[in-house]
C-alpha cells in the first residue's frame, strides 16, 4: 500500500520489476483444481501421473501464468496490462520455487496511451525457464 506507484516518465528500458516469488505445493495444485474445474489427474493424482510416465505431478500451467501476472499487476498496476502472452517452456513441479523476472523493454506513446513494453519469465531455482512471455501495459504519466 505506501509502495511507489510506477510512473511512466519514471521507467527506462533495461529497468526490472522485483522478483516474486512462490514454492508450488501440492496443496496449490489441488486448490487450483477446484477454483478451475481442470480435474486432470496429471495435477493431482500421484499414481495416475506416474503410471502416464511422469515422475509425479505437475503444475497447471495456467497457475503459473497466474503466478506471473500477478507479479506484473504488482509492478505496473492493477488494471494497466492491456496485452499478456506467454508460452509453457517447461512443467512445473511440486516443492519448486518459481520466480518472476520481469524487465521493461520499450517505452512509447501510441494512441493516446503512454506504453511499456515488458519481457515477462517464470523460472525455478535452477534457472529453467518455465514460461516465457511478453507484455504490454498503460502507465500513467
Amino acid at each position: 500500500m505506501g509502495e511507489k506507484k510506477l510512473s511512466w516518465s519514471d521507467v527506462n528500458i533495461g529497468d526490472e520489476a522485483p522478483v516474486t516469488s512462490h514454492k508450488l505445493t501440492r496443496t496449490d495444485l489441488v486448490k487450483y483444481a477446484g477454483a478451475s474445474g481442470d480435474f486432470n489427474p496429471m495435477h493431482h493424482d500421484e499414481v495416475a501421473a506416474q503410471a502416464a510416465g511422469q515422475p509425479s505431478v505437475f503444475g497447471h500451467g495456467m497457475f503459473s501464468m497466474g503466478l506471473l501476472a500477478s507479479a506484473l499487476t504488482d509492478f505496473v498496476g492493477v488494471g494497466n496490462v492491456t496485452r499478456y502472452q506467454v508460452r509453457f517452456a517447461r512443467q512445473t513441479w511440486p516443492d519448486e520455487v518459481l520466480s518472476s523476472k520481469i524487465v521493461i523493454t520499450g517505452k512509447r506513446e501510441e494512441g493516446g496511451q503512454q506504453l511499456v513494453d515488458l519481457s515477462v519469465t517464470l523460472s525455478n531455482g535452477d534457472g529453467e525457464d518455465k514460461l516465457i512471455g511478453e507484455a504490454t501495459a498503460a502507465v500513467p504519466g
